[in-house]
């Protein structure tokens, strides 16, 4: 899986002008899976994602969670960061996951995230979204399990 994830202060998501998911402080992720995807992959980025301290502290370092400021995330599925651009302009996406196989894989992600204690919204796997968001810093981290 690939994960591009920004610190924001606020973000949403809209799909035909419906407002389908929005939070006030925590992350975006942008979310890609690949067929050899396994759970043990999913259970690597929410516990990473749910410690990784990048919320400032009292003294200005970042020094807390997502879980310490009761931050949330709003996940959105991103088949495009899978992108090959190596031959040509037109950029192949070969290497992204089988779209049923994808959407179980994100579907599950979210779901380990809200076990993991985080409010999660999301937009729709496959749906033609627009995101807005205040990237906070800004702070963006790329996670990909090919290289943990």
């Amino acid at each position: 899986m690939k994960i591009v994830l920004q610190r924001v202060s606020d973000a949403m998501v809209t799909i035909d002008g419906t407002v389908t998911g929005q939070i006030g402080q925590g992350y975006v992720l942008l979310v890609a899976v690949n067929d050899q995807d396994t759970v043990a992959d999913i259970d690597y980025l929410v516990n990473k994602i749910s410690k990784l301290r990048v919320f400032e502290d009292n003294q200005h370092k970042m020094n807390l969670s997502l879980l310490d400021i009761g931050g949330s995330i709003l996940s959105i599925s991103q088949f495009t960061l899978y992108a090959n651009t190596k031959k040509g302009n037109r950029p192949s996406f070969t290497d992204a996951g089988q779209p049923d196989f994808a959407k179980q894989m994100y579907n599950a992600f979210n779901q380990a995230l809200r076990t993991a204690g985080i409010t999660v919204a999301t937009g729709e796997f496959g749906a033609d979204m627009q995101v807005s968001l205040t990237n906070d810093g800004p702070v963006t981290i790329i996670f990909d399990t090919q290289n943990k």
